[in-house]
Parts: C-alpha cells; structure tokens; sequence
C-alpha cells in the first residue's frame, strides 16, 4: 500500500527550548541529525553533561518550555557562519552573542538569567553538542514529524485555533487522516530529493505543547486533551534517515 503526502514547511530549533527558523529546504545525511537542531542547550543549574563523552540528557537538566513558558517570548535567530545567536524580545534585538567563544556565551547566559531569575536552579551554561550528538528529546529517531490533520482535530477537541508550532516538530506534513502518523511505525517516507525516512515511534507530549509559541503563555492543557478523548498522549512521530538528498517545502512525499 502506498500514499501521498505533502510537506507543508521545514523547521529546525537550533537551541533547545527556544524558538523555531523556517527552511526552504534541507539537506539530510543518512542515521544523521536534522541538519542545524538542538545544537545547543541551556543548562539550568550543573547537569552532569560531559562533552567529551556525551550521552542522552533528559531535557529537565535544560532551560525548556514545558516548564519555563516565558522563553516563548523570545525571538532567536542562529547564524552558523558567524556562530552569532541574537535573541529579540518585543520586536527589538536584545543581545547577541557568538556562541563559539567564551565572552559570547558569557552573553547569552547572562541575560537568560535575568528573565528568568526565578527558574534558574544555579548558572546557566550555553552547551555546544559535539559531532555526532544533538539536544533532542528522543535518543533515537532524529526528525521529528507532525500530521497537520492531527493538529485540525485537536482544534475541535479544544474549539479553539492550535498552531502547530507548539509541537516543535521538524516537519509539518498534510494529507494524512487525522491520527493516521501513529500507525506509521517502521513504515517509510521517500521523497524526490532521494530522502528515505523510516518512522521509528509515535511522539508522546509533554506540557510544552499548552504554550502558545507566540504569546508564551500557558493556555491549553493538550496533553491531558489527548488522554481524555484518545486514551494516550500522542501525537506526530519519530523518523530515522535511511538514505539521504534534500528536502524541499512542497515536496510530494510517498508512504510505502
């Protein structure tokens, strides 16, 4: 059985917990990351991460939505080139810093403890994954995918508009049933770039997903939604990259 599927629009998070950048198109490595996500993250307080021999972190060690809903406020900009983080707070540029030196860093970590004093469980520390690693939730399954009609029902379980970036998925895809994308699990994805995705596990949500990504404010409660009406907390899915080549908005992708 085959189907197609459209992909609506690219996202990558180049730091953990704060704010999406829009592609036009990406270019995927075979078992690799999404290219430019979860570079790096914040650690709120000493976490026990070692650079030198990284392993999975549970994102609780790290400044994150689920529990820090004001980091929504912040616009975030990462320029790889020039290693530069600029964040943006009410329209204006507020600090910026080069994240590949000290004084940089110094930058970011300073004003993030200023806006959220009272989160901070000890110094904040801006955290550089090393090659072969990456700030994601999920040890395993790098790209995240969410089903644009997944985030339509969840509208009318709501009655209320829900942008999809409150789930903080890589790809957006439509022409998929509602809820159709928890069943996909070891199917896959080839799209005509040459990419091949196989979808590893169904996406189970946390509290980040009541944050209005816009506002940062705490408006929904989706998760506890989710069980009430469907019994779990899922919602969008988990892929690893079998072969690689481009993505590109506006690709026809097919489920083999």
């Amino acid at each position: 059985m085959t189907a197609s599927l459209s992909l609506d629009a690219l996202y990558r998070y180049p730091v953990k917990g704060l704010s999406p950048e829009r592609l036009e198109s990406a270019d995927l490595q075979p078992g690799a990351y999404f290219p430019g996500d979860r570079l790096f993250a914040v650690e709120n307080g000493p976490s026990g991460f070692d650079p030198d021999a990284p392993t999975h972190q549970p994102k609780i060690k790290f400044l994150m939505l689920m529990r820090h809903e004001a980091l929504a406020q912040l616009e975030t900009r990462y320029e790889a080139g020039t290693g530069t983080l600029t964040i943006r707070q009410g329209g204006a540029a507020t600090v910026r810093g080069d994240l590949r030196t000290p004084e940089g860093r110094a930058e970011i970590e300073a004003f993030l403890t200023a806006f959220l004093p009272e989160a901070m469980r000890g110094p904040a520390k801006v955290l550089t994954a090393p090659d072969g690693y990456r700030f994601t939730d999920s040890a395993r399954g790098f790209v995240s995918l969410l089903n644009l009609a997944s985030v339509a029902a969840i509208e009318d379980m709501t009655g209320t508009a829900v942008d999809p970036l409150r789930f903080r998925a890589n790809l957006h895809v439509s022409g998929l049933a509602p809820w159709a994308e928890l069943d996909l699990v070891g199917r896959t994805i080839t799209t005509p770039g040459g990419v091949s995705l196989r979808i590893h596990k169904r996406t189970e949500r946390c509290a980040a997903t009541n944050v209005d990504p816009v506002t940062g404010q705490r408006d929904l409660a989706i998760p506890r939604t989710l069980s009430q009406h469907l019994g779990h907390t899922d919602c969008g899915v988990y892929a690893e990259v079998l072969n690689g080549g481009r993505l590109e908005a506006g690709d026809r992708l097919t489920l083999d």
